[in-house]
């Protein structure tokens, strides 16, 4: 995304006017009816004892130096870390940098605070996802989601390289490079970019102040997931390095299988902009272009992954909980087929993660 001013997209909201105002109706029926709230309930609560222990507790076995002997147990250990920062930033986390874990706007950043656990900064989680991502979904130049800088192509819109005939097979390695990249370099260049485009600003914050708050946690960051180990355990150095590159691998991989299946495939849309910055699309229908759910009815997947195989009603509704989703779903599904307005959904995981292949095969040709 280029670092000029930031100009925003503007949504013909005239069309399909209906639809969005008849879903919104819907689903607020849905919760007075029910006399529930937005927010989550105690089965996100269990979440947020469960997750952080995946997280932590085979972490702390790691520096009590009782399984040194047996490499294969420690970097066991690093990737059950891997599948548990995952899971928070994906069960706790993600609702709670959008608002929708509480009520209670102190506890949902306290609980959002949580990806710095993972190297990466909340400001930009939330500036590149709830701003950019979820606003302009799979607008070439403003998501960037779908702006893998240049070594991979996900929009028919971007240009193509020679290389890309190659990132059907390549795409999975650089995915578990995903959390990594938000440990070292990725934060620096986009807190940098965020502020020349008025974003950081726009958030009501200090760039210098956030910047150094930034380097600050990584400092304490390094300190506690590279330095503790080094200090209490007798581990080789290179082993300590080694397994804390499989616990961001697994856990960058977790995340890119969970988050391009729901944008990137063949039934979605890519919208260009018009001269005046304006997608021919009211907002919701925008997200219902873009968006697809998978393996609605795997309840196990849906707990872990926080919900988010049911993408499309988190984008149409993003403060609402993921622990409602499976509920509204019903009511976005029935109103999407009265109104002609596309529900992509992949029954399983699997079939998901096909049609993504099946995308990046069909955008490596020129």
């Amino acid at each position: 995304m280029s670092e000029t001013k930031f100009k925003s997209i503007n949504f013909k909201n005239n069309n399909h006017k209906d639809f969005a105002v008849t879903l919104r109706k819907r689903v607020d029926n849905y919760f007075s009816s029910k006399k529930i709230e937005k927010t989550g309930d105690y089965r996100i609560w269990i979440k947020v004892v469960v997750l952080p222990l995946m997280y932590f507790l085979p972490f702390a076995v790691i520096l009590s130096n009782l399984v040194v002997d047996s490499y294969l147990i420690t970097y066991g250990l690093w990737c059950m870390m891997g599948v548990g920062i995952a899971g928070c930033g994906l069960g706790i986390m993600h609702d709670a940098n959008h608002g929708a874990l509480s009520s209670n706007k102190k506890v949902n950043n306290f609980i959002g605070f949580i990806i710095n656990f993972a190297g990466g900064y909340a400001l930009n989680w939330k500036i590149q996802h709830n701003v950019l991502h979820h606003t302009y979904t799979n607008i070439d130049g403003y998501d960037e989601d779908i702006d893998p800088s240049g070594l991979m192509r996900f929009s028919p819109n971007q240009p193509h390289k020679s290389f890309f005939k190659y990132q059907v097979v390549y795409a999975w390695f650089l995915y578990g490079l995903m959390t990594l990249s938000w440990a070292t370099n990725k934060d620096f260049a986009q807190i940098k970019r965020y502020n020349k485009m008025g974003l950081v600003k726009a958030q009501g914050l200090n760039y210098k102040v956030e910047f150094v708050k930034m380097v600050s946690l990584k400092v304490l960051y390094y300190a506690f997931f590279i330095g503790l180990p080094l200090y209490f355990t007798s581990l080789p150095w290179y082993h300590i390095v080694l397994g804390w590159l499989t616990m961001h691998f697994t856990s960058g991989l977790i995340l890119g299988c969970v988050f391009q299946p729901a944008h990137c495939i063949p039934e979605t849309d890519f919208p260009i902009p018009d001269t005046d910055n304006t997608v021919e699309a009211d907002s919701l229908v925008h997200q219902m272009h873009t968006t697809a759910n998978f393996a609605p009815n795997n309840r196990l997947l849906s707990w872990y992954v926080g919900g988010l195989n049911f993408q499309i009603e988190h984008h149409l509704f993003p403060n609402i909980s993921h622990v409602h989703h499976k509920a509204v779903s019903k009511i976005v599904k029935a109103t999407a087929k009265e109104f002609s307005v596309p529900y992509y959904s992949h029954s399983t995981f699997r079939k998901a993660i096909l049609s993504h292949g099946k995308m990046l095969l069909k955008l490596s040709k020129a």
